[in-house]
């Protein structure tokens, strides 16, 4: 027997929790709901740390958490705080009983860990957060930064080293810095003539909003909620990976048509838990971040990590923004997921701190994860895959006005980006091999580097098992039917290539390449003799093939007959709710013709020795143009979209 339980403002938590006698929290019935139970929360809005205490059994025994049908229910980290007391001028100032934040305070956590990176004697900023009517504050280093605070329209992007502007100047005035003593917190904020004790004013006060303090609660659906303001940490590969919400290190996870906001870093987390490594890098000072990662892959083996207990997630018709670091984060606990028709935006765009671990998607160990029909803009990095990017599919995703559209690093494939729009200054960086790119639109640059100082870990086709680990020699990438539109490297780049391989605009970042698998092995033949040197010199092929070159783009100098035109431009225009395609293509453009691709026409890849395939262990299937029409059979033009063709016309992509 099932039951459904029932949450309302309105309710008691020593009621039933019956449709006529609701509960009054969410944890009430939490703490209750079995395999199979559905948890309906009525409108209004709730402050609370949603901790399930149970998971499902399987996919038709889950446990469901959701909105009631035609009601907004809203689920917050933080409280409302009145009481402020004016310090002078627009300044006021609270003090908090350390009583309300338990055993977390966020105002005494750093943002800190494993690759957080700080200017010297920079202060350290921490998890906490003031929000005026939903807006949240700028954290200062002291009282007196408080007073006058610098209106800022420009900063300097950590990622392309070139100038940014501030998306909202007038939030930069908005300040606050907290003093932790024993028994209360005191908050100074610079609310600019508002007057606090009047308008909405919060301080987030929890880590989480939805998220288990248990590993392994399997099958839960959490459907239809705002979930917003959380003080979650600082989330690296290398650490435990708490969220606003997730699954902690589980099973078969739904979160579907929420809307997630203001989490401090991350929203969404599908990552891996504290036991196996917690920041050791940073506290023991001993070894390399990398190398503790490399040993969290193996650790995490020891305790189960395979496709019959973790990952298999759908996270999809979500609306995530306005994060410090992620919308959404995993490593190894994201493996089997797939990441479908979100809208991720204003990612990691206050700066406030800086790090190698930010993206609107940040994942390592992207085994068998697709990631389709996402709209993913304004964030400060679109889709970062880092390590084991192994069967990962990227499929009909539109990215645009990101300081850098996907990057993918230190991974050795197989793995395929298929029909999407790249339309950022920095379209595609790859540190990576084993790549196909097949019918995507580039309006950007694309760059290409070797890593040879990192051997990190591949694995047996669709398992976790892992099957070796080597350094990325770079190449050994596939571009079948792509559109590349533009691109100058230096709006994309600034100096950041300084010491490092260029940015280009089309394939010309492998010039001098092998063209096949024969010409690479004439190569390493032509080398003096010996076991593995003669490897360390010689580039991997690559295999290009009906692209389109516009507008200054210039293709790989051994593609056969490449089609390069002078003219053409394209752009994304966004209206809010839609998004358009604006094209003006040559007459050029229609000559180029190809089939519909399938992993039958992609080479194998080298190191992991694997075919491109679905997730069932078939040849992968290309059957969908950006739009969702059919390629079954026929010859398609290059780019995403099936009907493209010279001309000007403006597509509707969103």
């Amino acid at each position: 027997m099932t039951f459904e339980y029932h949450v309302a403002t309105s309710g008691s938590d020593t009621a039933s929790g019956s449709a006529d006698q609701p509960f009054r929290t969410i944890n009430r019935a939490a703490a209750l709901a079995q395999a199979g139970d559905t948890v309906t929360v009525h409108g209004g809005e709730y402050r609370e740390w949603v901790k399930p205490r149970r998971g499902g059994l399987s996919e038709s025994r889950r446990i469901t958490y959701r909105a009631a049908p035609g009601e907004h229910v809203v689920i917050k980290g933080s409280e409302r705080i009145t009481g402020w007391d004016n310090d002078g001028g627009t300044v006021w100032k609270v003090s908090v009983p350390n009583t309300v934040f338990g055993d977390f305070n966020p105002y005494a956590e750093e943002v800190a860990g494993d690759w957080i990176v700080y200017a010297d004697k920079a202060p350290r900023k921490h998890l906490g957060d003031v929000y005026l009517n939903g807006l949240s504050f700028y954290e200062v280093g002291s009282r007196a930064e408080v007073d006058a605070p610098e209106r800022r329209t420009e900063i300097i992007d950590n990622w392309t080293r070139t100038t940014d502007t501030v998306r909202n100047a007038d939030q930069t005035q908005l300040v606050w810095f907290a003093s932790v003593a024993e028994d209360a917190t005191t908050i100074w904020a610079n609310f600019q003539g508002a007057d606090p004790n009047s308008e909405l004013v919060e301080i987030n006060v929890r880590r989480s909003v939805f998220y288990p303090e248990a590993t392994h609660l399997d099958y839960i659906t959490v459907r239809g909620f705002e979930l917003a303001q959380a003080a979650t940490p600082w989330t690296p590969p290398t650490a435990d990976q708490p969220g606003l919400i997730g699954p902690n290190w589980s099973k078969g996870w739904i979160i579907e048509d929420n809307v997630i906001h203001d989490a401090k870093t991350s929203a969404i987390s599908i990552g891996k838990e504290a036991s196996t490594g917690h920041n050791y890098s940073t506290e023991r000072g001993d070894k390399p971040g990398y190398q503790y990662q490399l040993e969290s892959v193996f650790t995490a083996r020891q305790i189960g990590w395979d496709k019959e207990h973790i990952g298999s997630h759908v996270i999809r018709r979500n609306t995530i923004f306005d994060c410090g670091q992620n919308g959404i984060v995993g490593h190894l606990g994201c493996v089997f997921s797939t990441i479908e028709d979100n809208h991720i935006y204003n990612i990691a765009l206050k700066r406030e701190f800086y790090g190698y671990e930010i993206g609107g998607i940040k994942l390592h160990a992207a085994i068998d994860v697709e990631i389709r029909h996402n709209r993913i803009h304004d964030c400060s990095l679109g889709l970062w895959l880092d390590w084991q990017t192994q069967g990962t599919r990227i499929s009909r995703n539109v990215f645009y006005a990101n300081s850098r559209d996907a990057f993918i690093e230190v991974s050795h494939g197989p793995y395929i980006v298929e029909h999407n729009v790249f339309a950022s200054p920095a379209a595609i960086e790859l540190f990576s091999q084993g790549g196909a790119f097949v019918n995507n639109l580039i309006a950007g640059t694309v760059r290409v580097e070797a890593v040879m100082d990192r051997a990190t870990p591949y694995h047996r086709p669709h398992s976790t098992q892992v099957a070796g680990y080597a350094y990325i020699r770079a190449g050994d990438d596939r571009w079948l039917g792509n559109l590349f539109v533009g691109g100058d490297p230096s709006l994309a780049y600034g100096d950041q290539a300084e010491g490092s391989e260029p940015a280009f605009s089309g394939t010309s970042a492998y010039n001098g390449y092998p063209v096949s698998f024969d010409d690479y092995r004439a190569r390493i033949e032509s080398q003096p003799p010996g076991d593995h040197q003669r490897y360390l010199t010689v580039q991997q092929p690559v295999w290009t093939k009906a692209n389109v070159y516009a507008a200054g783009a210039q293709p790989f100098d051994g593609e056969n007959s490449p089609v390069v035109v002078p003219a053409g431009s394209v752009s994304v225009t966004d209206d809010g709710d839609t998004v358009h395609l604006v094209t003006s293509l040559p007459a050029e453009f229609d000559g180029v013709r190809l089939a519909a691709v399938s992993g039958l026409d992609l080479e194998r890849v080298r190191f992991a020795d694997a075919e491109f395939e679905e997730r069932d262990g078939t040849p992968a299937v290309l059957d969908k143009d950006l739009l969702g029409a059919p390629k079954q059979s026929g010859d398609f033009p290059a780019g995403p979209i099936a009907t493209l063709a010279s001309g000007e016309a403006t597509t509707r992509i969103w």
